[in-house]
C-alpha cells in the first residue's frame, strides 16, 4: 500500500533538499466534481547510493501533513521535475497550499530539444531513454480504495524514470545552447492556477459584452451564486446552470417562478431545487453596481491580412524547422494577426511573447523585417523555404 506517513514525507523532503531536486506526478479525478480531487501524489528522490526512491502518498487513505514537501516545492533552489505539468502544478498549489518554483517540465522542454511538441510521457521515454512502460491502468478510478497492485505499479512508473529523463533532456539543451530558453518557458507554469474566482470567469461568459451594464451586474451575481452552489455540492458548475442560461437570465431578469420557467435551460429540477435561491440571486444582482464593458477596440481588419498571416506563418515555420523547435513554441495565428495589425496601423508593438526574449531573437525581429520588405522568402535547391536579407 502507498506509504504516506509524516515520517516518509519528511524523509522525502530531506532527500530533495540534499540532492537539490525531486520528481513528482499526481493522479486525480475531475469528472463530476467542482474541481479535481487529488487522489495520489507520486514522488521520486535521489538516494545516497545513486538510486531512486519512489513513494506513493495517498491523501484519501491516509492523513498526513504535506507541509515539508510543500516547502520544498516552493523553494526556488530545488528543481521540481514534472511531465505535462500544468494540471499538476495547479492541483498541488491548491491542495497543499503552496507555490511551486524551480519547475522543469520534461514535455515542454522536449520541444526545445528537437523533439516533437506535446509528446506523451511514455513516448518521450522511448525516444530519449529507450524505455518502454507497461501503462496498463491509465483509465482507472483513482478515488476508489484500496488501490490494486496494478494501479500502484502504474503510478510508480510515472516517476520511476522522470529524473533520469530530465537529465537527458537538459544535456541535449545544453549542447544546443537552449537550456535557458526552456527554463524561461517553465517559469510561466509556476503561475498557473485552477482558481475559479468570478473576476477571472466573468469575461469568458458567452455574449457577456452584449449585455448592458445593469444586466452585466446581474450576470456577475449569478456567477457568484453558481460557483457557491457548485462548490457546496462538489459538482461541475454547468450542472447547476449552463453559461448560456446564466447570460439569458441576466438579460431578462425574471422576478417570479412563472417567468423563470420561461427561460430555456431552466429545468424543472432547477426550479424545484434552486428556484427560490436563483430568484433571490437575480434580485440581489439588480442592486449591484452596474458593470460597464471595458475592452480594447478590435484591430481594424484589412483584406490583405489573411495573406500576410500566411506569409508570416511560413517564416515562423521556417525558423522553427531551422532551429529544430516546435512551431507552437514560437507563435500562433492570433499573435501574428496582432503583429500585422500593429505594423499596418503604425501602433506600438503588441506585448506578446513572440516578440520578447529568445523568441524575439529567433523570429520576432524577422517578422517585422519581412513585412518591411527587408527580408525575403524563397525556395532553395533542397525544396525548403529559405529566409534571407
Amino acid at each position: 500500500m502507498p506509504s504516506s506517513t509524516d515520517t516518509v514525507v519528511r524523509e522525502l523532503a530531506e532527500a530533495a533538499r540534499e540532492h537539490g531536486r525531486l520528481g513528482i506526478d499526481t493522479e486525480f479525478v475531475g469528472e463530476g466534481r467542482y474541481r479535481p480531487l487529488l487522489c495520489l501524489a507520486q514522488v521520486a528522490v535521489d538516494t545516497p547510493s545513486g538510486g531512486i526512491r519512489i513513494e506513493l502518498l495517498d491523501p484519501i487513505a491516509d492523513e498526513f501533513d504535506p507541509t515539508p514537501l510543500a516547502e520544498v516545492l516552493a523553494d526556488p533552489s530545488i528543481e521540481v521535475v514534472l511531465h505535462a505539468a500544468r494540471q499538476d502544478v495547479a492541483l498541488l498549489k491548491r491542495t497543499w497550499n503552496t507555490e511551486l518554483h524551480g519547475v522543469f517540465d520534461t514535455q515542454l522542454a522536449a520541444g526545445f530539444a528537437g523533439l516533437r511538441s506535446q509528446m506523451g510521457y511514455d513516448a518521450l521515454l522511448r525516444e530519449v531513454l529507450k524505455v518502454k512502460l507497461e501503462k496498463s491502468a491509465s483509465f482507472t478510478r483513482w478515488e476508489q480504495r484500496p488501490l490494486s497492485a496494478e494501479q500502484q505499479r502504474y503510478a510508480a512508473e510515472d516517476v520511476q524514470h522522470l529524473l533520469q529523463l530530465s537529465v537527458a533532456i537538459q544535456n541535449r539543451l545544453v549542447d544546443l545552447g537552449r537550456l535557458d530558453w526552456a527554463l524561461e518557458e517553465c517559469r510561466y507554469l509556476e503561475d498557473v492556477s485552477d482558481s475559479r474566482e468570478p473576476d477571472l470567469l466573468f469575461p469568458r461568459l458567452p455574449r457577456i459584452d452584449g449585455l448592458d451594464p445593469a444586466q452585466r451586474a446581474v450576470a456577475y451575481r449569478l456567477l457568484e451564486w453558481r460557483e457557491h452552489e457548485a462548490s457546496e455540492a462538489d459538482r461541475p458548475p454547468s450542472t447547476v446552470l449552463q453559461d448560456q442560461t446564466l447570460v439569458e437570465l441576466a438579460k431578462r431578469r425574471p422576478r417570479d417562478r412563472e417567468r423563470l420557467q420561461q427561460i430555456r435551460g431552466v429545468t424543472d429540477a432547477t426550479l424545484h431545487r434552486r428556484g427560490d435561491r436563483l430568484l433571490r440571486a437575480i434580485a440581489e444582482g439588480r442592486d449591484y453596481e452596474p458593470i460597464p464593458v471595458e475592452r480594447d477596440r478590435p484591430a481594424r481588419q484589412d483584406p490583405v491580412d489573411p495573406e500576410l498571416v500566411a506569409l508570416t506563418e511560413t517564416l515562423v515555420r521556417t525558423r522553427a524547422n531551422q532551429e529544430e523547435l516546435a512551431y507552437e513554441l514560437l507563435a500562433n495565428r492570433s499573435d501574428l494577426q496582432k503583429i500585422i495589425a500593429a505594423w499596418r496601423d503604425g501602433t506600438p508593438q503588441p506585448e506578446i511573447r513572440t516578440l520578447q526574449g529568445w523568441r524575439g531573437d529567433v523570429v520576432g525581429n524577422d517578422i517585422f523585417a519581412l513585412l518591411d520588405g527587408k527580408l525575403a522568402l524563397r525556395v532553395g535547391p533542397d525544396h525548403k523555404v529559405v529566409a534571407e536579407r
